[in-house]
């Protein structure tokens, strides 16, 4: 069956180096904090973790901007969960779904490869990936770059998020937003106006207002 997917490829620059530097227990350790955070924002964004790589992960969703909004909300928190920075490619197109568990087509193929020319704390996108990232992600001008396997150059852009002179908190996912830039608004419990970078993160934090006030009491007749 064939379908259209946005994938990312990200893992863990310098992992091999750290392993050798710090040893396995330690290794373990960080590992298991990158997967404890890749699953707590996939979650919350809606995008599936499709395979485990090591130091690294497939995502993939059918949403474009969700995938992005993930791997940059990634290239910023991640360093504060690990000591090690996050690299990630980023394609989309059709490909073909393989026995319901696997992607076989380019867009997966380019993404992988990606992945593996972006420095350490760079995100590649290609241009159609690059053109759904919400507008507080800043997106370079694309240009060709030479990838392992395929013949022609394939346009990408590096994609980061956008600084801004004044910004707000996502109260959230907790990124540095431009104020300017298109944000989710909602009220709080105290009346208050909060900003969030999508309404995914909106959603998730109007749920953990309504669990922080626990069920409304009843008064008895």
């Amino acid at each position: 069956m064939r379908v259209e997917r946005c994938f990312a490829f990200i893992d863990l620059s310098g992992f091999t180096a750290f392993t050798e530097r710090f040893g396995d227990e330690r290794t373990v350790s960080v590992l298991a904090g990158f997967r404890s955070r890749v699953r707590e924002v996939a979650a919350r964004r809606g995008v599936r973790v499709t395979k485990w790589l090591g130091d690294g992960a497939m995502l993939s969703s059918a949403d474009s901007s969700a995938v992005v909004s993930m791997v940059v909300e990634l290239s910023v928190r991640v360093p504060d969960t690990v000591p090690l920075s996050l690299r990630a490619g980023l394609a989309s197109g059709a490909v073909i779904m393989f026995e319901g568990d696997d992607y076989i087509g380019r867009p997966a193929n380019v993404a992988a490869r990606l992945c593996d020319l972006a420095c350490p704390g760079q995100t590649l996108a290609t241009r159609e990936v690059a053109s759904q990232a919400p507008r507080w992600v800043f997106v370079t001008p694309a240009r060709a770059y030479d990838v392992s396997g395929f013949e022609r150059p394939v346009e990408a852009a590096e994609i980061s998020l956008a600084t801004a002179e004044e910004t707000t908190i996502d109260p959230c996912c907790g990124l540095p937003l431009p104020v300017n830039s298109g944000l989710d608004t909602r009220f709080g419990p105290d009346q208050r106006v909060y900003r969030f970078c999508s309404t995914a993160c909106a959603v998730a934090w109007e749920e953990s207002q309504r669990a922080a006030l626990g069920p409304l009491e009843v008064p008895q007749p």
